[in-house]
Formats: C-alpha cells, structure tokens, sequence
C-alpha cells in the first residue's frame, strides 16, 4: 500500500494511491528497460553492429529520462519513488532478459519482445489513469508514442521484403531470438 501524506489539488487520496501504485510499477519498468538496452548495447555482435550498438545509446538515455519523469511525479503526488533494485524485483512480472553476447538479430528480436511488454503495459495504465489522473495519463501517452517509435526501429531490422518478422510467431525473447538466428 501506498502511504501518502499530500497530493496534488483537485485529486483524491484514492486516485492520488492507485495513480502513485501504478507509477511505481512504470518506474520498475522503466529502469528495467533502460538497464535492459545497455546490456544489449554491450553485448551484440555481428554485422550491423555499429549501427545498432550507436542505436541503442539513445534509447537507453530517453528511458532513464523516463524513469526520473516518473519518479518525480510520484513525489510530486506525496509518495515515495522506490528505484532501488530491491523494488524493481519486488514489481516484476516479467522474466529477466536472457540473451549474453548474441548476434543483432537476435538481441534485436528479443528486444522487440521487450517492448511488446512494456507498451502493451502502459496502453493498460493509459486506461487506468483515465479517470484517475489526465495529467499523469498524458505523461504515459507522450512515453508510450515514443517507445512505440523505438519499437519501430528495433522491427526495421527485423523485417523482411515482405513485411512479415523474421522472429513472427514467437512469444518469448528467447523463442523471437532463436527464430532470427
């Protein structure tokens, strides 16, 4: 339970509560990811490395600046940001990324699957926050429309002449990341 002191004018403590618990989880994910992107970053390999290695840098930049836009949103509501690696754990539902040293193929189609889960997360809080918090629901569209576009470049390299992934009809990362070997 969140265990809040103040919030912003105009919000109730309930709203303020469940915005603040839906926040703590974004900001989970959040610095997952952005941890997430650097070990991809330091670990691919093969053609096309340079330019995916040089890709992700900006990604992983944006995303932590997510994670302080997120966390200084909590405070601002009267909660308590949790960004230790204790409350990243305690949050996950989702399994740890699995790839080590890989090829760009397959780093980049088990990255598409990590953005599959963290998208498909925020549209949920995007949902959620309707009612509760426009302006914390703004802030997850404005994030959400980037990742997306990330998401966009991770599947360029990903596609074929036809359109289709080469990593289609996969579900985990690993499975995405076989498939594009």
């Amino acid at each position: 339970m969140t265990d809040i002191s103040y919030t912003l004018p105009g919000l109730s403590d309930e709203a303020s509560t469940k915005t603040i618990e839906l926040l703590q989880h974004r900001l989970a994910a959040y610095n997952d990811l952005h941890l997430t992107l650097k070990h991809v970053h330091w670990n691919v390999v093969g053609p096309n490395f340079i330019a995916v290695h040089e890709m992700i840098d900006p990604q992983v930049e944006l995303v932590r600046g997510y994670a302080d836009e997120v966390a200084e949103r909590i405070a601002t509501m009267g909660g308590s940001p949790g960004g230790r690696t204790g409350d990243i754990a305690s949050l996950r539902d989702w399994d740890d990324y699995d790839l080590r040293r890989d090829t760009v193929q397959a780093h980049l189609a088990a990255l598409d699957k990590v953005y599959n889960g963290v998208v498909s997360s925020n549209r949920a809080v995007i949902a959620e926050t309707e009612e509760l918090d426009p302006v914390t629901q703004d802030m997850v569209i404005g994030q959400t429309a980037e990742l997306e576009k990330f998401q966009w470049f991770v599947r360029a390299h990903l596609e074929n002449a036809s359109g289709q992934l080469v990593s289609g009809g996969t579900s985990t990362e690993t499975g995405a990341a076989d498939a594009a070997r």
